[in-house]
This record gives structure tokens, sequence and C-alpha cells, in this order.
């Protein structure tokens, strides 16, 4: 029995091994990164405490003579008088007894070991260099898509290293020049908004608001002696992901721009209410944030349109210029392969206005759904949509031939987004937008000739959709092309025969990387049967249009 238990254990261990060797050799650019900036901070952090005067982490202003001190402090080095403080101090002399009053000759030597630059706070680094170890897990969980189904790439990964190095440097040098060492004034020369505006607009909403987070404690780390900068900073920040979250023209951003600066005043003037400090120098800090926050705005809209092309991101501006119907490469599609060009204008309709239903990336969807078949341009007439004349040319091939040549719209399709340098969410769309189903048309024909083939044999050779915009793309391709051999489109039988072909992706586990709901699903199935029934110049009865059209039957018969 405990030979068994034993060997589960082990296998339990040798599991969790296996699972961290792969993690760290699939992520070991972006915990390079990680290491890169936990490195940084910490020097940063050297230089910062180096030039404070404090003492086992404590300001030499904390302590007043005749105070009854809380602690013990020992010195750990040895200085002789100077000039500015006439006084020595031993290595391991007790300076500040714990239960005992502080003396004036206590106050004397504390005050000299606090500003010697001999003496490092040793205590206040170790403080710092944890705290940075705690955010850096942190950061990692949240940023990976098995905890949080986030995600970043190793360009990502050094564009927010660089956010967050540079932030924690100004925090920690601001703290020690006037005026921005006050605590109320080290925000105006913070960029952490245009940070976060910078990483919402070209990741996502939730990105910007984890990365909020993670810059109002990194703040908090570099100014140790105050929570309000750190407060402030969460706060725009999180309201700055907020106003940009829809936002599709590049004008948008000065909008943007004046209302995040009108907020920061608001959220400065609350914390000066709640934390009762002084209002003497209330218009200049409250100009000087507001300020930032305007001139954030500004600059995140002069630095999108080369850190777009450097990360080559999904961005709501990159996006909306991609589903630009007039550009080359779709007006190559319309010419060459009319029908499969209008084919993919019904799918980006109605995977947009399904994934608009369920709170997903609407504008990815259409995109996505644009040049999904962009890889049919080369041997168009061997799709269906295209073929005229009742010409068929898949009826003088052998179906694994035919099969061959539908999977290899898939491989020409990346291939072309990648020429094009599509973002790679897009590329992900015309890669899974058929999963790893079997293609039945020529299985089917296979079947006949040969009742041993293999449905291997005609499996698409791609990945099932792994994010929601992709599911809805994949869902939509198949009903807009399915929905065409319906004889009668009403809307009962589009209901049923939509409501087929989603059970039957589901069934077949197309859907299961995709975080789909039952739910959801059932809202995409409507968005469809609408689109289409209106496509199809169907009408939909409405529960009570019975008894309407008999009532008005009746008056007009009393009219009569």
């Amino acid at each position: 029995m405990k030979t068994v238990k034993a060997k589960k254990n082990w296998s339990s261990l040798s599991y969790i091994q296996d699972s961290i060797r792969q993690t760290l050799a699939k992520n070991y650019g972006i915990l390079l990164v990680f290491l890169g900036a936990f490195l940084a901070c910490v020097l940063i952090s050297f230089f910062v405490i180096s030039s404070t005067e404090t003492v086992m982490a404590y300001s030499a202003s904390e302590f007043e003579v005749g105070q009854i001190a809380d602690r013990t402090i020992i010195s750990d080095v040895s200085l002789p008088p100077d000039a500015a403080h006439p006084i020595s101090v031993e290595e391991g002399e007790k300076i500040v007894r714990k239960g005992f009053p502080v003396t004036e000759v206590g106050l004397a030597k504390l005050e000299k070991l606090a500003a010697a630059p001999e003496y490092i706070d040793y205590k206040a680094l170790s403080d710092g260099v944890l705290f940075l170890m705690l955010l850096a897990a942190m950061t990692f969980f949240l940023f990976n898509p098995i905890f949080c189904r986030t995600s970043v790439s190793l360009k990502e990964s050094i564009l927010l290293a660089v956010f967050f190095v540079a932030t924690h440097g100004l925090a920690g040098v601001g703290s020690l020049v006037q005026p921005f060492n006050q605590p109320y004034n080290l925000p105006i020369i913070l960029p952490c908004t245009l940070f976060v505006l910078l990483v919402t607009v070209m990741f996502s909403q939730t990105h910007g608001v984890i990365f909020s987070f993670i810059l109002s404690l990194g703040v908090l780390n570099a100014h140790q002696e105050n929570i309000i900068p750190s407060l402030f900073v969460l706060a725009s920040c999180l309201a700055s992901t907020r106003v940009v979250r829809n936002i599709s023209r590049r004008i948008d951003m000065v909008f943007s721009s004046l209302l995040i600066g009108m907020l920061n005043m608001v959220f400065m003037l609350t914390l000066k209410i709640v934390f009762l400090a002084s209002f003497s120098n209330m218009v200049f800090t409250l100009l000087m944030v507001s300020l930032n926050g305007f001139i954030s705005g500004i600059l995140a809209l002069g630095f999108l349109t080369p850190l777009e092309s450097l990360l080559n991101t999904a961005s709501a501006f990159r996006l909306m210029e991609l589903g630009d119907t007039r550009n080359a490469v779709l007006e190559a599609l319309q010419t060459k392969a009319s029908g499969t060009y209008s084919h993919s204008m019904m799918v980006s309709q109605l995977a947009e206005k399904a994934c608009r239903e369920i709170g997903a990336n609407d504008v990815l969807a259409r995109v996505g759904a644009l040049y999904h078949d962009v890889g049919k341009m080369d041997q168009s007439e061997y799709f269906v949509e295209n073929q005229q004349n009742g010409e068929n040319k898949h009826d003088n091939l052998k179906p694994s031939m035919s099969a061959s040549i539908l999977r290899g719209h898939l491989k020409k399709g990346i291939e072309k987004a990648e020429q094009m340098r599509l973002p790679r969410e897009v590329i992900d769309i015309i890669a899974e937008h058929h999963g790893n189903s079997v293609i039945q048309g020529f299985y089917a024909k296979a079947k006949d000739l040969d009742p041993n083939v293999s449905p291997e044999e005609f499996r698409y050779s791609g990945n099932p959709p792994s994010s929601k915009e992709s599911a809805v793309v994949m869902l939509a391709d198949t009903v807009e092309a399915a929905c065409h051999t319906l004889s009668n489109p009403s809307v009962p039988n589009l209901e049923s025969f939509i409501h087929q072909l989603v059970m039957g992706k589901l069934e077949h586990g197309q859907l299961d990387n995709a975080n789909i709901t039952f739910k959801e699903l059932a809202l995409i199935e409507k968005v469809f049967v609408e689109v289409l029934a209106g496509y199809y110049h169907s009408r939909i009865k409405y529960p009570d249009q019975k008894e309407l059209e008999a009532g008005n039957r009746a008056e007009e018969k009393v009219a009569t």
C-alpha cells in the first residue's frame, strides 16, 4: 500500500517538475525580461536608498528627544566627527534602545548615521527587494494564460518592463528632488497614465487594468513614505482604461485626453480632502496633474503608430485601418474571387454582430472574417462560391486531391497574412477558422470508393479556435456557407438548421478551447438568425402578431 502511494506521489512530483520545465523552456525569454527589469529596479532602489536619510528603514525625522523608542538601532559602521556632525559613531554601538528615551546625543548620532554616504540602509533595501520579488511573482501570475487567461508576447513583455522600470525610476528619483518629493506633487512627473493608455489601446482593457495595479504598486515601493502617489496613480490609470475602451478613431484620443485631465483634478482634490492635506499649494498641483493627463493622451497618440508597427499589435486603430475594404488585398480578393469576397463580407457581418452581443472584440472578429479566406485567391475556381455555370473542378479529381486543395488555402492564407504583417490575433483566426475538423464532403466521397479510408487523411491541419473571436468566425463561416443549401430559409428553418450546425461544432470539440458558454452560444445563434433572416427577406413572427392581425381584420370588417 505504501509502495503504491509512494509511486503516486513520485508520479505527481514528476508531473509538476515536467510542467515547470516546459513552462520555463517555453517562456525563458519572458523570464529573462522579468529578471532584467527586477535587477534594474533593485539598482534604482539601491541608488535611492543610499541617497535617503533613513536608518533601519525609518527616517531620522521620525525621532525626537525624550521620545520613548519602540526599537533598538545599532550602528554597523564607524564614523569619525566632521564639520556637519562633530560627533563620532562606533561600529556596534547602540544608538537608540527600545523602551528608553531618545537622548540628544543619540539623536545627533542617528542624524549623522542617516546622512553619512558610507552608511547604506540595508534594512530598507531588503524590504524593497522583497516587495519587488512579490510584485514580479504577481505580475507573472496575472499575465499567465493558465491562471488569468491573459498573456503577453516577448516584445510586449519588453515594452511593459521598460514602462515599469521608467516609472519606478522616476518615482524613486523624484522622491529625492524638491518639490516633487512631496506626496501630492510626485504624480506630476510620473508617466503612468501615458503607459497605461498605450497598453490599453494596443493590447486590451484587461491588460491595461492589470498594468494599472502593477504600476501603482511600483510607485508605492519607490516612494515608501506615503501611499498617496500610489492611490492617485491607480485611480488615474484605471479611469484611463475605461475612457479609451471603445475609441475607434485617433481624434477620439484628443477628447479622451481632455477628460483624463479633468478626472485627474478630481482625483487629486479628493485625496487632499480625504487625507486632510493643506490647500496652500492646491492650484499648482491641480493644474499640473491635469496637464499630465492631457499630455499623456496626446503623447500616446504620437507613440501609437511607431509602437503598433514595431510590435505588430491588434490595436483598435490598426484593426479599423485593416478593415477598410479599399485596401489592396481585399480589392484583389474581390477581383480574383468575387464569390469568396461576398462570402467573407457576410461572415464579417455575422461575426461582428455576434461578438458585440457577447461582449467580445467585434472589430477583431470583423477583420479576421474579412481575411479568413484570403488564401483562396490563388486557386479560386476550386471553391464552390466562385464556380459558375454549374462547372465543378473537383468532378475530375480524386477526393484526396480535392481535400489537399481545400487544406492548402489555410497555409496560403497564413503565408499571405504574414507577408502583410497582420497582427497575430488575425493570423490565429485565419489558421483556426476550420479547426481540425474533417472535410466531410470529400471524406464521404472517398469512403464510397474505399470503406477503409481514414478520416485523418481528410482532416484540416489547424487547431480548434483559441479565442471567442476565432470561434465566432468559425461558426459564422460554417453557418453562412451551409445556409445557402436551404431551399426554404424561413425563420423556423434557419433556427433549427443553425442550432444543428453550432451543436455539431460543439460535439466535435471545436469549441473546447474558446472559453465560450452555452448562454453565449444561444446569443450567437439568435444574432445569426436575425441577420440571415433579413438577408433572405424572411420575417420574424412575434408572439402576439397573430392576435394583432386577427384584430385588424375584425376592424376592417366592421368598417365595411
